[in-house]
């Protein structure tokens, strides 16, 4: 229970990574952003090379950057960026992954690396997802929940709500009724 007040939020919040709807790169090396987490937890240089190297391997960028690890991140292409975000979020090994519209900017080819990505990452992770692209949330989504208005609708396995919705402004929203 989060709420306990024996709960500290801070290390509530160090088990959760967050990846915005725009890349939030930083003014610095691709490098540097993804070592940032690790070096706010006092992490020996050794383990920070390691887990940049692990973090932008998971987040499917390391063949694509490993010999330009100094170059500056905002450099990178807006797939790339979102990417190098994740690789951020995952460096400090996050029990959940938030994503607030991760491919709503990419174009198809970079949506389908983030995506393909996404599948692997829920193998290991805790990944949640918001989106308003519901072909992607049937693609990459073990259970889906539906909000409107800021209350939770409905909430079931993907395929069991996509197919058969027991609400019917879910099923309004699923068919296009309204949106």
């Amino acid at each position: 229970n989060i709420y306990d007040p024996q709960v500290n939020p801070v290390q509530v919040r160090r088990r959760i990574g967050m990846v915005f709807q725009r890349p939030t790169v930083f003014p610095s090396s691709i490098y540097e952003n993804v070592a940032f987490g690790l070096r706010l937890e006092r992490e020996s240089r050794e383990v920070v090379d390691r887990g940049v190297v692990r973090s932008l391997k998971r987040a499917g960028l390391w063949e694509e950057v490993r010999e330009d690890l100094d170059r500056p991140a905002l450099a990178l292409s807006g797939g790339q960026q979102q990417r190098l975000c994740i690789a951020r979020a995952l460096a400090v090994e996050p029990g959940v992954l938030l994503m607030d519209e991760p491919t709503s900017s990419l174009d198809p080819i970079a949506t389908q690396k983030v995506e393909d990505m996404i599948y692997e990452l829920k193998k290991e992770y805790t990944v949640i997802i918001v989106t308003h692209n519901m072909q992607q949330a049937a693609r990459v989504a073990d259970y889906t929940a539906f909000l409107y208005q800021g209350h939770l609708v409905e909430f079931e396995e993907t395929r069991q709500l996509f197919e058969s919705p027991r609400e019917k402004l879910t099923e309004n929203y699923i068919t296009g009724r309204f949106g």
